[in-house]
Parts: structure tokens; sequence; C-alpha cells
């Protein structure tokens, strides 16, 4: 049992020296300065009395007397400490009023990437290097873009891009800025009516453009058309004119045979008389009585009535 009550006091002191008594001597010892910690992408810069002493921009942890000598001791308490975020960032500046070379009024947009290359430039040379850096890229935009043929503008993007960046990079590098890929991602026309009458040009041009595509189709059609009814009359034609040959040969061979002849005509003319529309009337030989049996079997007619159709 003294074994076991020595080894759980002994586990209890453990755990809290670990998670209460380390904290605290290790936050005492940061704001003694005897070390620091610097995030990834972070610099930290240390001003004691109005005077940098001193900057640590490489992550990790670092010993404050080592890198700051005895000042280490009494920056945190007399002087203080900025900490200068060296991320990369972007910006966006939307329709930067240009001319162009022809007098039209155009729109850029232009992105761009900017990071800190000089922390204490950026904190001290300038009270608003960001808006101080969208400014200059604004200002070299409309001084290095205006007055050149529309046509360039509207194609060369990567030529302007390079323009503007060599345009800022400098400037910018004395603010401790650093000024990254910069890409004209817009170019457009600002001025409303000229729009208008560019979008009724375009129109217009898409409507010639679709009548002439639409009468090339309708001449195609006509000469295709013409064409087919050509060659068709053609050929309507030669069989015409070889009809008259081979009727006349079929029937020279079937006179050759006088029954057969005979059985042919008969055959032709009864097939006229069915097509046709003329009325048949059909009369017993004479001689045979029939005529006469059927006059005497009707009734004697009476003043009123209809007379009898002869037949």
């Amino acid at each position: 049992m003294d074994m076991l009550s020595h080894f759980l006091l002994a586990a209890a002191v453990t755990f809290i020296g670990c998670s209460i008594a380390v904290p605290v001597v290790l936050s005492i010892a940061r704001v003694a300065g005897l070390y620091a910690i610097v995030q990834e992408r972070r610099c930290q810069v240390y001003i004691l009395f109005g005077k940098v002493i001193g900057t640590l921009d490489e992550p990790g942890l670092h010993f404050l007397p080592a890198k700051l000598g005895a000042a280490a001791f009494l920056v945190n308490w007399l002087g203080k400490c900025q900490v200068v975020d060296m991320r990369l960032d972007q910006s966006y500046l939307r329709s930067q009023p240009v001319n162009s070379e022809e007098g039209a009024p155009m729109g850029i947009g232009i992105w761009y990437e900017m990071f800190v290359s000089d922390p204490v430039s950026f904190l001290f040379k300038n009270t608003d290097p960001s808006g101080s850096l969208s400014a200059n890229v604004s200002n070299s935009t409309v001084r290095c873009l205006s007055n050149m043929p529309l046509a360039d503008m509207l194609v060369n993007r990567h030529v302007m891009s390079d323009t503007v960046r060599g345009e800022v990079t400098p400037k910018s590098h004395e603010w401790g800025f650093k000024l990254g890929s910069v890409y004209i991602r817009k170019v457009h026309f600002r001025d409303a009516k000229m729009i208008k009458q560019i979008e009724s040009k375009v129109v217009n041009r898409l409507r010639q453009v679709t009548s002439a595509i639409k009468q090339d189709g309708v001449n195609q059609v006509s000469v295709i058309t013409s064409t087919a009814e050509k060659t068709a009359a053609i050929e309507l034609a030669k069989a015409a004119a070889v009809r008259p040959e081979i009727v006349g040969n079929a029937l020279r061979d079937i006179s050759n045979d006088p029954d057969v002849a005979q059985a042919v005509f008969d055959v032709l003319e009864a097939q006229k008389i069915i097509n046709g529309k003329a009325t048949v009337t059909l009369m017993p030989a004479s001689g045979s009585g029939l005529l006469t049996d059927i006059l005497a079997s009707q009734p004697p007619r009476r003043e009123g009535d209809t007379p009898p159709v002869k037949l």
C-alpha cells in the first residue's frame, strides 16, 4: 500500500507540474524575454525607446538574449513587439478609366499580388502601404495604358500587365512591399451609348450574315432543283423518243400471228370502251322477236304518263 500511495502521489505531482507549472514557467520566461516563438510567414519587429533593435523572420523558437542581447529583458516591459504578416495577399481594382488612341472611353480591371519584403520599411516608411500600393497601381495603369490603340488594348493583355508591373515595382519596394504577379483581367467600354451602338452594329451584322447564309442556301437548293429537273426532262425526252420504236417493234411481232393480233386489238378496244365515259346501249339482234315481246308486255299508256324511254 505504501508503494502504491507513493506512486499515485508522484503521478499526481507530475500531472500538476506538466499541466500547470510548466506552462506558467514558460509564460514567465517568455514575458521576461528569454525566448520567443515566431509563426510561419510572420515577422516580429522589436522596438525599444523608439529604435528597432532586432527582427525575427525565421519561424521557430528563438533565444532572445542571443538575438537582442541584454535588451531582450527590457523590450517586453519598456518597448513593444510588432508582428507583421508576410503572407501573399491579392487585390483587384475594377474599371480603371483609360482612353484608347481613338478616344474610346475604356475601363480596365487589374488583379495583382503583393507581400511584405521589408518589415521595417513597411511599418515606418508609410502609414498606409496597402492603400498607397493600390493608388500606385491605379495611377500606373491609367498613365501607362492610356492612348493605346484599341485593337492592342483588347488583345495584348500580357504586354499591358508587364508594363504596369515594371512601373509599380521599384516604388512599392521602397515602402516594404514587393509586387508579385500583375494581370489585366477585364477590358470593357465605359460609355453606355457606345455599348448600345456597338450592340446595334453587331446585331445588324449578324442579320446580314444570316440573310446571306439563307440566300446562299436558297440559291444552292435552286441550282440542285434545276439540275435535277433538267436531268429528268432529258431522260423523259429520251424515253418519249424511244417509245414509238418499242411499240412499233412489239406490234410488228404481234402482227405476224393474225389470231394474236386480233385478240390484242379486241382487248385494247374493250379496254378503251371500259375506260371511256360514253353510254352504251345493247340491242338484241333483228328477227329474234325479243323486242316485240318487251313492247307487248308493257301496260297501255294513259294520258299524262311519261313516255317510255327508248333503248
